[in-house]
């Protein structure tokens, strides 16, 4: 199931030789549930290319969103992307399920949130 979504986020950057990942403001990460470390799904909105990679913290408030490794190869700095997260759940759990979706805005600081 869905468990995050964070719409709208802007790539600040791209560095191709690192480690991979995708690193993420670590203020966006906590509105969203998203530990570092867990499997993410990117959705580039210019291209249309969606990936899987795993997200790392990035400076609390600093808006960065990098993607890195090959990761680098999908997009590029101002490209608006989709990062989703997912979990497993049990039937008891998914009777009051709901979703985290996160809104940032053009400089990728949190605008909305809500359970959906």
């Amino acid at each position: 199931m869905l468990k995050s979504k964070i719409y709208y986020a802007v790539v600040t950057e791209a560095e191709l030789y690192y480690r991979g990942s995708i690193t993420i403001d670590e203020a966006i990460m906590q509105e969203a549930d998203i530990k570092e470390g867990e499997k993410v799904e990117v959705l580039n909105l210019n291209n249309g290319v969606r990936i899987e990679t795993y997200a790392i913290k990035g400076g609390k408030g600093s808006g960065i969103i990098c993607l890195n490794g090959p990761a680098a190869r999908t997009g590029f700095k101002g490209d608006k992307i989709i990062i989703l997260s997912y979990g497993i759940y049990n039937d008891g759990e998914l009777k009051n399920y709901k979703a985290k979706f996160v809104e940032v805005d053009e400089k990728n600081e949190v605008k909305n949130t809500f359970l959906g």
